[in-house]
């Protein structure tokens, strides 16, 4: 189980190492970006471009918070891997015949952070909205962020059993409650410094708890797709 802190960490160093190369780099950045305020009152300009710089850190941080899930799950893939077989073997019976490997934990990744780009993004249109921007892209962005991670969790169990997308859809339409609960809270945990380090080994089991309970197997019973 500490083994799939790994993963999670070495993105987690990626993640800080960017941030600081930018907050390095920022002023210059956001100088060459505005050439036309060059020539305006030192003040305006001081405004405008610290408003820009600001901005831009906090989009690089709703981006990297929604891109970490991704990029943990595609680098951790055998760390991964290996928790959710303990887990099924804990739970009973024969461990499903594989997961869905590297390769299309890779693209499945890449769609989670592409989606992710777009949430990004679409939170920080949304913050820019007077009085009520910022509380509503946030929550938004929590509760969408959330639902996209549990989906992506709960997948490998699925996927090993044969559950082609519709079917995976179909069940994890069983309990939107509990789907959503899982991943806003898993999501929320993440968010707290080092929280996903220590919290992704256990949400990949409690991922495969969860699809075990919305396929309703008792202990000790493997279900395969048809």
């Amino acid at each position: 189980m500490l083994l799939g802190m790994v993963p999670a960490l070495l993105v987690l160093l990626l993640v800080v190492g960017t941030l600081v190369v930018l907050l390095l780099q920022v002023g210059d950045l956001v100088a060459w970006a505005t050439p036309f305020a060059d020539d305006w009152a030192t003040a305006l300009r001081a405004v405008v471009r610290t408003g820009l710089a600001l901005l831009l850190v906090v989009g690089f941080l709703v981006v990297a918070s929604m891109t970490f899930t991704a990029l943990a799950l595609t680098l951790g893939d055998p760390f991964y891997a290996r928790i959710w077989a303990e887990t099924e073997q804990m739970l009973g019976g024969d461990v499903p015949d594989s997961g869905p490997g590297f390769w299309r934990s890779a693209a499945d990744g890449l769609v989670l952070a592409g989606t992710g780009l777009l949430l990004g993004v679409g939170v920080l249109v949304l913050g820019l909205l007077p009085v009520v921007g910022t509380v509503v892209g946030l929550v938004l962005g929590v509760v969408v962020s959330g639902r996209l991670l549990a989906a992506e969790l709960v997948s490998r169990a699925l996927e090993a059993r044969g559950l082609d997308r519709a079917a995976r859809a179909e069940v994890l339409g069983r309990d939107r409650g509990a789907v959503l609960g899982f991943g806003v809270v898993t999501q929320l945990c993440f968010l707290v410094p080092l929280g996903a380090v220590a919290v992704m080994p256990a949400a990949v089991a409690g991922a495969t708890m969860l699809a075990r309970d919305l396929l309703h197997l008792p202990p000790g019973v493997v279900q395969r797709g048809p």
